[in-house]
């Protein structure tokens, strides 16, 4: 006997309950949100500043 509102136990099974559509619409919208939001983190981020080589020290010619 199956029993349909138990949680999915294998990665297929979550698939599938995952895809069905009340579910599907939940799924979308918080991956959505997860693209979102990393996206925003990602552009909050501030690059690392690399130290500008400084030009060598120009010395006279000794004569």
């Amino acid at each position: 006997m199956s029993d349909d509102n138990s949680p999915p136990h294998t990665f297929k099974g979550l698939l599938r309950w995952a895809t069905t559509p009340p579910q599907a619409w939940g799924v979308y919208l918080l991956a959505v949100l997860l693209v979102w939001l990393l996206s925003f983190y990602a552009g909050t981020l501030k690059p690392k500043q690399t130290p500008e080589p400084s030009p060598p020290a120009a010395t006279a010619p000794k004569t």
